[in-house]
């Protein structure tokens, strides 16, 4: 059920209907269960997926959203999940994941992986013109996999986190605002504020596909964020990631930090600044780690 107000700046959505799921495939890899299936999420095209299992522990898991990155790689899509990115830690998430005890999840995004085919570019404007906006149906699919993977029998459905890198840690703390089943939120370089981005001019870093038409008009990057708040939400980024101005990382952090403390649980928001650029340093994957440890099973 879309609920929050934010969906209104999102173009045309899908009908909201029930999820169907088809596994293709299920096998050992790598020290963990993977699945490989075949999702409805929009009834436009078919979505396919990972879900990724514990080997040892005992279900139900904790669920873990992860959201592939960008990176100009069209061919990688949810292979991310299992096989890392150059600018990624090279143990893959879902092997991280899994051995932390979590169930988790990577869907193709529109143009990525199995989803590819044809442009960016040329699918943003197609849904521009058909009043859809790329950004929303990148959000609809990622929060109706939600759906399904709350809905499993061997899944807790009370304890979700969302997790993600550039593009992906745009994914993660866009479904945490839109949906308060995701109770903590990891994003690594993707701790973008809009203005700060526009004053740097810094806004062809970033594709077509996270740009709402008139979004500014409405509200800013804070105001988004803060519809997070008192869920447990840490932000990792680079001191030298030209994708994340500086000022913007430094603004939203301020702002963050009296929205949680207001609230009383100032210890659940974390913003952190490594060495590095667009990329995940050692340090990050250790304190993202350590984030998800301490506050994914935590009650209330």
């Amino acid at each position: 059920m879309r609920v929050s107000p934010l969906w209104a700046y999102l173009g045309d959505l899908p009908e909201d209907k029930p999820v169907e799921a088809r596994l293709v495939r299920s096998e050992v890899y790598d020290g963990y269960r993977l699945e490989t299936l075949i999702l409805e999420l929009n009834g436009i095209e078919s979505v396919p997926a990972y879900v990724a299992l514990p080997a040892e522990a005992e279900a139900p898991y904790p669920i873990v959203l992860f959201n592939h990155s960008h990176g100009g790689n069209y061919d990688q899509g949810k292979r991310e999940l299992i096989h890392s990115s150059p600018y990624l830690q090279q143990e893959s998430f879902a092997r991280t994941l899994t051995g932390m005890g979590y169930a988790v999840g990577c869907i193709d995004m529109w143009c990525f992986g199995e989803r590819s085919g044809r442009t960016e570019s040329e699918t943003f404007k197609e849904m521009l013109w058909n009043g859809q906006v790329m950004w929303g149906m990148m959000l609809h699919d990622n929060l109706k996999f939600l759906d399904y993977l709350c809905g499993r029998e061997d899944t807790e459905a009370s304890q979700a986190a969302a997790l993600g890198m550039s593009m992906g840690g745009l994914m993660a703390w866009w479904s945490a605002a839109l949906d308060e089943r995701i109770g903590v939120t990891a994003d690594i370089c993707g701790q973008v504020e809009a203005r700060a981005l526009i004053e740097r001019r810094g806004l062809d870093h970033h594709g077509f596909y996270s740009y709402v038409p008139g979004l500014l008009k409405h509200t800013d990057t804070l105001d988004i964020q803060k519809r997070i708040a008192p869920r447990a939400r840490i932000s990792l980024t680079g001191r030298h990631d030209k994708l994340c101005p500086p000022e913007g990382v430094r603004r939203l952090d301020e702002g963050l930090r009296a929205v949680y403390a207001e609230q009383g649980y100032p210890d659940r928001w974390c913003s952190v600044v490594t060495s590095g650029g667009h990329a995940e340093t050692a340090e990050m994957r250790e304190t993202w780690k350590h984030f998800l440890a301490k506050h994914l099973r935590m009650e209330g």
